[in-house]
């Protein structure tokens, strides 16, 4: 069995990785808010933008985080399709949370039923990416490590979806975003923990990209649209905001009262 290091870089990846999961979780609880407060086709836009947001943290932290993954003994490469599909997966199985908990008539139980849905795909996309490496040698894992890891993302998730109901104010959020982040993180690492490699040496070439040459470049990519729409979610009023404003408009076109 070859050794293993999740810190080639120090603690620079587990700190990047981190604060790209506070970001997308941030974006998301934001865009959740203004869910809640919208009707019809706007309420449908901000739990798309939310799931996408959330999906796309969670998916650049586990591969920013993997930057610092080696195995001495073996290089690693990423199968393209399988690493798309864990993010395609992540984005999906949390929309499907957002619209269970944005849509359903039971508030707790749609609560419940957002969190083990976008749980299991935060699950999902972890081990996915992971059946994505190919190196020489075969990948197991520790079963208790494993559930342990399944339901901290689970109710992560269901933390995460509570707060984007319940939670109101830049300081809620920002402290909400934070300890997502970590759980998030956490469970990232308790999945890692379960790894065991065995190695077989070889010469022989790997199928599949490099870390740099495909995954680093999307996750960068991801970093800029999830700094580009925390932009535009800032910018854009809530529906609160909205209305105080047209209620500001309205009393100031009201006529005079003559004296």
């Amino acid at each position: 069995m070859g050794s293993m290091t999740e810190l080639g870089y120090g603690w620079l990846t587990p700190t990047l990785s981190y604060l790209m999961a506070v970001l997308g979780s941030a974006l998301g609880l934001r865009c959740m808010v203004r869910a809640v407060g919208s009707t019809g086709r706007a309420k449908r836009n901000w739990l798309i933008t939310g799931a996408s947001a959330i999906g796309s943290g969670i998916w650049t932290m586990h591969f920013v985080a993997m930057l610092g993954f080696t195995v001495t003994g073996t290089e690693i490469r990423y199968n393209v399709p399988l690493t798309l599909l864990s993010l395609l997966g992540a984005m999906l199985f949390v929309g499907l949370g957002a619209f269970a908990v944005g849509y359903g008539r039971h508030k707790y139980r749609s609560l419940l039923l957002g969190g083990l849905t976008t749980g299991l795909g935060v699950a999902a996309m972890h081990y996915i990416g992971m059946a994505a490496l190919n190196l020489h040698g075969r990948l197991s894992y520790a079963p208790l490590a494993v559930v342990l890891s399944v339901v901290i993302a689970i109710a992560a998730s269901t933390a995460a979806l509570w707060a984007g109901l319940n939670i109101s104010g830049p300081v809620a959020a920002a402290g909400a975003s934070l300890v997502m982040g970590l759980a998030v993180s956490s469970m990232h690492y308790t999945g890692m923990d379960a790894v065991i490699v065995q190695v077989t040496p070889s010469t022989a070439p790997l199928p599949g990209a490099t870390l740099m040459q495909f995954v680093f470049p999307l996750a960068v990519g991801l970093g800029s649209y999830l700094f580009l729409t925390s932009a535009f979610v800032a910018l854009s009023p809530t529906a609160q905001e909205r209305a105080a404003n047209a209620g500001a408009e309205h009393l100031r076109h009201l006529p005079a009262v003559p004296r």
